[in-house]
């Protein structure tokens, strides 16, 4: 099912830029086990310590399940890294952000699971000659291993994490840096995510605000500000691709 959420007349994108988790990946049966076992990793025999990070991660341990509220859905490292790092006793510095992020990549990698075939969705964008990113608060480094791992990452323009210079999401950088590599447009663009964060970075851009429901939370209490809601991308492809 598609659905028009704000502009009853969707501008068509000339680019898309992708959220990855909860857009291409499966955040709950992905990231639930990897920043469980990223946890663990990190508290070691300490058990008061792994369950105060389970806390303040919003993580339920017995069902390998994040919270609503969870920091880790929306936020990069450098939201919640330093929350974590209060509870270990230790400097909440690169060197410990980077630790996190090199876990999340190991984990992340065991428990990779995408929502359906996004290699097929993103082969169909592409053949039709549309410039394509991936905009995602990970690290740029685990964007491009998960993209290769989904076997998108050779029809990919540009991966931007929160770490490659333009800033976070919800901020416009990510954007407006696609803007400028594709010459085109922030108004061209299409940015397809699953969160409020995504809807914002596309409002703060000037970009098409694409939703898609096969995140891990609702999208109800946001989805009218979006120009366009979708289940997922594959269906976004069957419906753009059935109007041009």
């Amino acid at each position: 099912m598609s659905s028009h959420a704000g502009s009853p007349d969707l501008n068509v994108p000339h680019a898309i830029l992708f959220d990855k988790d909860g857009t291409l990946v499966d955040f709950d049966r992905t990231w639930g086990p990897a920043a469980g076992a990223a946890m663990a990793r990190l508290a070691g025999p300490d058990e008061a310590a792994l369950r105060r990070l389970h806390a303040v991660s919003h993580y339920l341990p017995e069902r390998r399940l994040f919270l609503q509220s969870s920091p880790l859905i929306a936020g990069s490292s450098r939201d919640y890294g330093p929350l974590w790092a209060q509870i270990l006793g230790v400097e909440p510095d690169e060197a410990f952000l980077g630790e996190i992020d090199r876990l999340f990549i190991e984990e992340g990698r065991r428990f990779l699971t995408p929502i359906g075939d996004p290699a097929r969705a993103i082969a169909r964008f592409h053949a039709a000659g549309l410039p394509i990113g991936i905009a995602t608060n990970d690290a740029e480094e685990n964007g491009r291993i998960q993209a290769e791992l989904l076997g998108i990452g050779g029809m990919l323009q540009a991966v931007y994490g929160y770490d490659s210079g333009y800033g976070a999401k919800p901020k416009p950088g990510m954007v407006e840096a696609f803007a400028r590599l594709t010459g085109l447009a922030p108004s061209a663009i299409a940015l397809v995510g699953d969160t409020k964060h995504d809807l914002d970075t596309a409002r703060a851009a000037g970009a098409i605000a694409i939703l898609v429901r096969c995140g891990p939370g609702p999208i109800d209490d946001f989805a009218d500000e979006a120009d366009l809601v979708v289940d997922g991308i594959e269906d976004l492809a069957d419906l753009l691709f059935a109007t041009v």
